[in-house]
């Protein structure tokens, strides 16, 4: 009877068959919880239909640009789509420092880029959504007011160089913002994913009364390593390099779900949810698409990539509007104005006018408690080099991979 009701794929989990149902057998359009996407190609894998589809449509997206697109008009990639989009792949999600974060992110990109490629400029984040956090609410108020007062009465107010003594009484913070102060990118990345946010966030994110705590906070991430290149890049070249890689795509994806300017919110951010925004912005460093504060000014907060528009021709429109998602980005900067100074203090920033190139809508948030993440620390032995902007540190993360696992 239960077979007879299901259209969809058939698996074995825990010794017993199951069925992933297509959207047909579930009466109306509705939502499918979401399996990972290493846990759905596993799945995928035990069907024969679905394995042989899953194949044919790898060897779909291998290739150049040109080749790709070419492979995906015929009519047997069209078809493996087609039959893909009913299996548990298609629906599949990635948790944020996953163990097997960078495979689960390229299985979702096996599906999805043969639905998005060359269609949509702005892409669905492949990770499930973020859940604002009463308890990130709270302490970036706890942080926002510990550092507004000066420490000590009569010195200068610098609450980015009060963040720095934190973190230094923190025995792994301490050590791990040594290591990529000397060493950059893969560093950086285990920093931010290491480090509790309590600690980093206020590195990152402090308020500041002058140039000087300013340049404090925009040093925080080594820019002359990390953000800064001798030549600037096209910012589209910078989002092809980018998408290239599919953890960098990922990041990047996620950044625009959720950073996205929104009308009627008091953030200008999606739902009001600033920490998702925060969040993903901290998910870009440390990637072909790391942001930073362009200057040391501390009342103006711009943030920007570090790429042009000059010489872009007639796609310069497409590149401006690209580049002012950081810029000229309200939701972003009142999410780092409500974290430096708590979220029910400070004045929040004009709201802009949204780009011509709005993102896709927000997939439903998940109305069920968000899973914990359980040993999702990189660890000392992955690969070393994710990000193509660090291929020629391979030798010297040797030395990180030696001072983070000692």
């Amino acid at each position: 009877e239960d077979a007879a009701r299901c259209s969809g794929f058939y698996f074995y989990f825990e010794g017993e068959l199951q069925c992933f149902c297509s959207p047909a057998c579930l009466g109306s359009p509705g939502w499918r919880e979401p399996l990972d996407c290493v846990r759905a190609s596993e799945l995928c894998n035990q069907n024969s239909q679905c394995s042989s589809r899953y194949r044919i449509m790898r060897q779909c997206l291998s290739g150049g640009d040109k080749e790709r697109n070419a492979m995906l008009a015929s009519k047997e990639c069209q078809g493996a789509l087609e039959v893909l989009q009913d299996s548990p792949l298609y629906d599949c999600r990635c948790k944020r420092g996953m163990k097997k974060e960078l495979q689960c992110l390229q299985n979702y990109w096996s599906i999805h880029m043969g639905l998005t490629e060359g269609e949509e400029f702005y892409e669905t984040s492949p990770y499930e959504p973020i859940h604002f956090s009463e308890e990130f609410r709270h302490a970036s108020i706890i942080s926002g007011n510990a550092f507004l007062p000066c420490s000590e009465a009569g010195k200068p107010c610098n609450p980015c160089l009060d963040a720095a003594k934190a973190c230094n009484l923190n025995e792994t913070c301490k050590r791990l913002r040594s290591a990529y102060n000397s060493i950059c990118s893969k560093a950086l990345r285990q920093f931010f994913e290491r480090v509790p946010w309590e600690l980093s966030y206020p590195l990152l994110f402090c308020s500041c009364p002058d140039q000087a705590c300013a340049e404090r906070r925009r040093r925080t991430i080594v820019p002359s390593c990390s953000h800064q290149e001798r030549h600037k890049a096209s910012c589209l070249e910078l989002r092809r390099t980018c998408h290239s890689d599919a953890l960098c795509r990922s990041r990047l994806a996620d950044f625009h779900t959720n950073c996205q300017m929104t009308p009627h919110t008091v953030t200008s951010c999606p739902r009001d949810n600033y920490h998702g925004c925060l969040m993903s912005y901290v998910g870009l460093i440390g990637s072909d698409a790391t942001p930073n504060y362009s200057d040391s000014s501390p009342s103006n907060i711009t943030i920007s990539l570090w790429c042009s528009c000059r010489g872009t021709g007639h796609e310069e429109h497409k590149c401006e509007a690209f580049h002012r998602d950081f810029t000229h980005n309200t939701c972003l900067k009142n999410a780092i104005q409500s974290f430096g100074y708590g979220s029910e203090g400070g004045t929040l920033l004009v709201t802009e006018p949204p780009s011509t190139f709005l993102p896709p809508a927000q997939p439903p948030v998940i109305a069920k408690p968000a899973p914990s993440l359980h040993g999702n620390a990189i660890k000392p032995m992955d690969s070393a080099c994710v990000f193509s902007t660090c291929a020629n540190l391979q030798v010297s993360l040797h030395i990180v991979v030696f001072m983070v696992s000692a």
